[in-house]
């Protein structure tokens, strides 16, 4: 065989489009995750593309072949983020359950995401280093986020299971004491994130969820007033007052014959 024509069947040196695609997804990732974590442990002015590269162990030229820059590294972390928040939002909005019930839910997973560092780039980073652009895109989302909670604290108070409050003024206090999480939360702490998110729930909705009690409560005032007054009385009762009424006069008829016979055993002496 000519040693110049190799073989038909030698392998290529280069891998699968799917393979190299897969690939380079991978590294994006990577990139990203170190970006992320480099951001929140530093600072998004302090940290640099070279501290990055030096983690990830390559050169800075070769972070430019999945991003332009600082800037796009920083959007793509809270669009991750959000694509998660998305996700909470639309498992939430598909399960069974009254009002209340998919407010915690919906608190439960979006205190856990506060604990993560994509999530924690929802709340930690300034919207004034993206470009115009992209931070439009991010204050739309935000607001999206703030009506899942709008609306199902609406709904609870339609199905009976919230009280009547404002559910703008609500969902403010509630969502913005679940995003100071993203401040403190540290992991490998006493309480994992699952559990501070639990606690979370319990405590911020507590104070808006109604009672058995007074859901039972709520149910007897529909019955009509005018009903229980046309209800005639119960003689037992009747029998009971004319009882009392007749002890407490010979009650008193007895305390005043009793002052009666002092004064006049007094005169007799």
């Amino acid at each position: 065989m000519d040693a110049r024509f190799p073989p038909s069947n030698t392998e290529s040196p280069w891998l699968p489009f799917e393979s190299r695609r897969r690939a380079r997804d991978e590294k994006r990732e990577a990139v990203l995750r170190a970006a992320v974590q480099l951001f929140l442990e530093q600072g998004y002015h302090r940290a640099t593309l070279n501290d990055v590269a030096k983690r990830l162990n390559i050169t800075k030229p070769a972070l430019y072949n999945y991003f332009r820059g600082k800037d796009e590294i920083l959007f793509e972390c809270w669009s991750i983020g959000h694509e998660l928040v998305d996700d909470c939002i639309a498992e939430t909005s598909a399960g069974s359950g009254s009002g209340l019930d998919k407010l915690r839910k919906l608190t439960i997973r979006y205190a856990e995401l506060m604990t993560t560092d994509y999530g924690k780039s929802l709340v930690r980073f300034d919207l004034r280093d993206l470009s115009e652009h992209n931070r439009k895109i991010v204050q739309t989302a935000k607001r999206r986020i703030d009506r899942a909670f709008r609306d199902y604290i609406a709904a609870g108070i339609a199905d009976g299971s919230v009280k009547p409050c404002d559910p703008k003024l609500a969902a403010f206090a509630i969502a913005g004491s679940l995003n100071w999480i993203g401040h403190w939360f540290q992991p490998g702490g006493e309480l994992t994130g699952h559990a501070v998110a639990e606690e979370f729930a319990i405590r911020l909705t507590e104070g808006i969820a109604k009672t058995t009690t007074q859901m039972t409560s709520t149910r007897k005032a529909a019955v009509p007033a005018a009903a229980k007054a046309n209800k005639p009385p119960r003689r037992g009762n009747v029998g009971n007052a004319s009882r009392e009424d007749r002890s407490e006069h010979h009650t008193r008829a007895a305390a005043g014959a009793a002052g009666q016979s002092k004064r006049a055993r007094s005169r007799l002496r």
